[in-house]
């Protein structure tokens, strides 16, 4: 993409990609598309009101949620390119090529940020040029687990930050009689109880998966406070129903939206 800067206006010209062929310069000047910049002037603030009102309503949405749960919801800070990321993802017209590279990315931004909620030690190195460094490093005792399917797809977000981590799975799906989430399979390291534990599951509709997966963990000796659960969307209730549930649990997302991309996982492994 080439920018040309213009006082307080970036002129985008959208390079081609994929199979789309390249326009003469007339036809590329015609379609040039004016985004507001940073300190931009009135006029291209009007031009620009509608994607600044959505972008401000999905704010306000999160930071309310945010506050009525407390510091147990944890929000990516939002900016540009989580907001592509997270329109690509939501676009029908989508391909799933497309949508499995941003949904990469957006996976990789929650993952390192998920990072961050782990405990570390202050320790001193040795660089290369003899000097001392005092930096940190993480404490050991850390492991993923992924609710099959749609949690697979965040495995190897954490494989790519972390490569000798151990993950664990759980899956869990509806009882046709009753309709409620119903373990079918769970596989933990054995020493699961003492490790701190990063949930994967992208899409918190209901949360009633999440519960169900966290009252297994629980059985198995971990404690609530020690579980991060990694997401890439959730819903208001869905939120609310897992820290009602477990108030010492974290959760870890970019968005709370009433409407959430319930399409993720069959999108993602092609199985729509």
């Amino acid at each position: 993409m080439e920018r040309y800067f213009d006082d307080s206006v970036v002129i985008e010209n959208n390079m081609p990609c994929h199979n789309q062929q390249t326009n003469n310069v007339n036809q590329d000047h015609a379609i040039m598309k004016q985004v507001r910049f940073a300190n931009s002037n009135a006029s291209s603030a009007v031009s620009n009101s509608g994607v600044e009102e959505v972008k401000e309503t999905s704010e306000g949405l999160n930071t309310e949620v945010q506050v009525q749960l407390g510091p147990q919801l944890k929000l990516l800070p939002l900016n540009d390119q989580i907001r592509e990321l997270q329109t690509i993802i939501r676009d029908i017209k989508t391909s799933r090529g497309d949508f499995v590279f941003c949904a990469d990315r957006l996976i990789r931004l929650v993952v390192e940020q998920g990072l961050n909620q782990l405990p570390y030690s202050e320790c001193t190195v040795t660089t290369p040029t003899g000097h001392k460094y005092d930096g940190v490093k993480f404490e050991k005792g850390n492991c993923g687990v992924s609710i099959m399917r749609s949690g697979e797809a965040m495995e190897q977000g954490l494989r790519d930050c972390c490569r000798s981590i151990r993950i664990g799975k759980i899956l869990i799906q509806s009882d046709e009689d009753t309709q409620k989430a119903k373990v079918f399979y769970a596989k933990f390291p054995p020493d699961i109880y003492r490790r701190k534990v990063l949930l994967m599951y992208p899409i918190l509709s209901t949360g009633n998966t999440v519960i169900e997966a966290v009252r297994v963990l629980i059985e198995h000796g971990l404690q609530p406070k020690h579980i991060i659960l990694l997401s890439l969307f959730s819903t208001p209730h869905g939120a609310k129903s897992i820290i009602q549930e477990f108030p010492d649990i974290t959760i870890l997302t970019t968005e709370v939206h009433p409407v959430a991309p319930t399409h993720f996982g069959q999108k993602y492994f092609g199985t729509d």
